[in-house]
């Protein structure tokens, strides 16, 4: 397909999603829980395997629990096998071939119409979904789900914008110098998470926007939501094939990934996970190098063991706030939550006192029906199991349990907040991490502020995300020197999570990931082979090879 380009086209001002709040009264409460009522009522949903544009049914079917009511599946859904996905490349490099030559505006105007079916048609269904099928609650679904979903779309066409507009800033007298960002020669593997919808449709998202096709498994904890995220795609217009949707289960993703990365059309992985995983997939895409036809990109944002730090200067009562809401939002179950927190003895009595009576007044139950709701349900079977065992590991090598450190998974998988008390700055629930409503404390000698950034800064393999609180600008600093490669992402007086894109470029390194900083423009650079042309205007005639040099 051929048109002509009749004009530079500037796309509309990009700003962030304005954010709903909910509150008690507002017209968005009642719309939304009316949307949550309405899909538990209808549940279970049948979810297909997506392969160019047509919906395959043939698959082994598996529940997606609703994890704050576990016997009741939120949706059932078909799961892509190993063979399905040699027709799912093969699906995705024929869609290529138009994708990537279709004029820029018509994607960006694509991904602006997805920006705004998000935040308007689909806002209450996406998030309704979300908070049935991962637990989060309505603040929690709104500034994911809607806003940051949204953000997503919006900014990544502005960014996209941004990168095509870098050109070289010199031409020689006589020719014109010009660079072009093309799409990978092959497909993208996108790998995401549950914890997040946005980064479910951000993932293979990225790549798409910028030309290239990705074969896209979601979560299985996530896969409604995901859904919906697909199907909005596609009523924006993003081609049959583009994206191939294909939800499995977790015993055949192994072999599922295995054949994708096996094919000599691989170019690149966009994921979100677990560390070991990533590393795990790393080694497979290297021991496949003599199969691929080039250097795969690989991208990835995995975990962390975040941290809050207190100076002897400290505001105790926004430090708190600050570590309830890092530690304690979505259960501890953001890659950037709070975890291991250190406070100077000088402040501990009164910080101890405010936040075990903060803490206690947090709500933990059925976040579906309950606005009050400040805690809801762990994911899974696994991760409930995992958390308690981790507090019991805590107990028995020392730590004291000031609160929480209880669960009961007869209904949801609920956990109690806990903050654990700890005299072993590198004790286990320091230094792994857990990904549950887990904070363990160090209380560290005021006069120690130094030694004990060093120590921040040795604990875990990881770097993603941590905060400093202060109100001496010269700690500020050290900390912030000290701690340079502690965290990708680092905030002064204010918590540790809640990155908004286009304001915090969301990454850490380590082995927190890559450090490709989504929701910024340099994650796209990471999806496009640049091309250089000169192009000569004035030919030289046939005795013109020679240069001064060679006169004599």
């Amino acid at each position: 397909m051929t048109t002509p380009q009749l004009g530079t086209f500037k796309i509309p001002e990009i700003q962030n999603e304005p954010m709903r709040s909910y509150a008690p009264g507002t017209p968005e409460r009642d719309a939304l829980y009316a949307e949550v009522k309405q899909m538990a009522a209808g549940a279970p949903y049948t979810v297909p395997v997506i392969i160019n544009g047509q919906n395959i049914t043939s698959g082994e079917k598996i529940a997606q629990p609703q994890p704050h009511n576990h016997s009741k599946p939120l949706a059932i859904f078909h799961t892509a096998t190993p063979d399905q996905v040699k027709d799912a490349i093969t699906g995705a490099l024929e869609a290529k071939a138009e994708w990537e030559t279709l004029p820029w505006s018509d994607r960006a105007a694509i991904f602006l119409k997805a920006a705004d079916l998000v935040s308007g048609k689909y806002r209450y269904k996406i998030m309704a979904a979300t908070i049935l099928g991962q637990g989060k609650n309505a603040w929690q679904a709104e500034i994911d789900a809607a806003a940051e979903l949204t953000d997503f779309f919006r900014f990544g066409v502005k960014y996209v914008e941004e990168l095509y507009a870098m050109q070289p800033p010199r031409n020689t007298p006589g020719s014109w110098n010009r660079s072009e960002y093309r799409a990978l020669e092959g497909f993208v593997l996108a790998i995401s998470p549950f914890n997040f919808t946005a980064i479910g449709g951000n993932l293979p998202g990225t790549p798409a926007l910028v030309g290239n096709v990705a074969l896209w498994k979601p979560s299985p904890m996530a896969v409604y939501a995901n859904y919906i995220t697909y199907q909005i795609l596609m009523e924006a217009g993003v081609p049959p094939g583009v994206i191939q949707f294909l939800p499995t289960s977790q015993d055949l993703t192994p072999a599922l990934v295995a054949e994708a990365l096996k094919s000599p059309h691989f170019a690149a992985l966009h994921f979100t996970g677990s560390t070991h995983v990533f590393k795990g997939l790393w080694k497979q895409i290297g021991s496949n190098m003599d199969t691929y036809r080039g250097y795969p990109r690989v991208v990835g944002e995995t975990g962390g063991k975040n941290f809050h730090i207190l100076h002897s200067s400290a505001d105790v009562k926004n430090a708190v706030a600050q570590s309830i809401r890092a530690g304690f939002e979505y259960q501890g179950q953001k890659c950037s939550a709070l975890s291991r927190l250190y406070v100077p003895d000088t402040l501990w009595p009164e910080f101890k006192e405010l936040m075990l009576k903060e803490t206690a007044k947090l709500k933990v139950g059925d976040q579906t029906t309950d606005p009050a709701i400040f805690i809801g349900p762990v994911i899974s079977k696994a991760s409930y199991d995992k958390i308690l065992g981790y507090i019991e590991k805590a107990k028995a090598a020392g730590g004291e349990v000031l609160i929480g450190g209880t669960g009961d998974d007869s209904t949801g998988y609920f956990v109690r907040p806990s903050i654990i008390l700890t005299k072993d700055p590198k004790s286990v629930t320091m230094t792994d991490e857990i990904f549950g409503p887990v904070i363990t404390i160090y209380v560290y000698p005021s006069a120690s502020y130094t030694e004990t950034l060093h120590l921040i800064d040795s604990t875990t393999s990881y770097a993603l995300t941590g905060a400093i609180f202060s109100t001496n600008r010269k700690a500020l600093i050290e900390a912030s020197n000290v701690l340079r490669n502690a965290a990708g992402n680092v905030y002064f007086n204010e918590k540790c999570t809640g990155a908004v894109v286009g304001q915090q470029p969301f990454g850490g390194a380590r082995g927190s990931g890559t450090n490709d900083k989504a929701g910024s423009l340099s994650i796209f650079g990471r999806f496009v082979s640049a091309r250089s042309v000169k192009e000569n205007f004035v030919p030289l005639g046939e005795s013109d090879w020679g240069y001064p040099s060679n006169l004599v």
